[in-house]
């Protein structure tokens, strides 16, 4: 059983006729969305079950699937070559409520070619503490 709440008022118009009105009491949404590198993070994570569990033969396959070029997967898959704490603190990441999200895939594919996760973790807080921002051609920098 589907449980639904409803506001219901009653109201009188000319001559006494009565009149209800139904607002349905919707749960509100929650602010932001869910920054692309934690999407790309899981689906990092989804793509890989995939081929380990045989549903997909290998990534040349996923990007033929995908309608995506092979340099686009491996970007992506490169991501679980992170420590496994910073891909959690990835799927983790606050929400973003306005303009563009802090850490984009470009800003991790370094740090995701080092072999190090020691070296990785210092990189990764460095990106954190210090966002980079972009700036398109004709912003004002200032």
């Amino acid at each position: 059983m589907i449980a639904k709440t409803w506001n219901v008022s009653f109201e009188t118009q000319r001559k006494g006729q009565r009149v209800i009105t139904t607002v349905k009491k919707a749960k509100p949404l929650p602010e932001g969305r869910i920054p692309r590198i934690s999407r790309l993070m899981a689906l990092a994570h989804h793509l890989e079950r995939l081929v380990v569990t045989g549903v997909v033969k290998d990534y040349a396959e996923l990007a033929r699937l995908g309608n995506v070029s092979r340099a686009r997967i491996t970007q992506i898959m490169n991501l679980l070559l992170l420590a496994p704490d910073i891909q959690e603190e990835i799927l983790f990441l606050p929400k973003t409520v306005e303009g563009h999200d802090p850490i984009k895939l470009k800003h991790l594919q370094p740090v995701a070619l080092e072999m190090d996760w020691g070296k990785q973790r210092e990189r990764w807080h460095q990106i954190c503490l210090f966002p980079i921002v972009d700036f398109a051609p004709g912003d004002s920098h200032v």
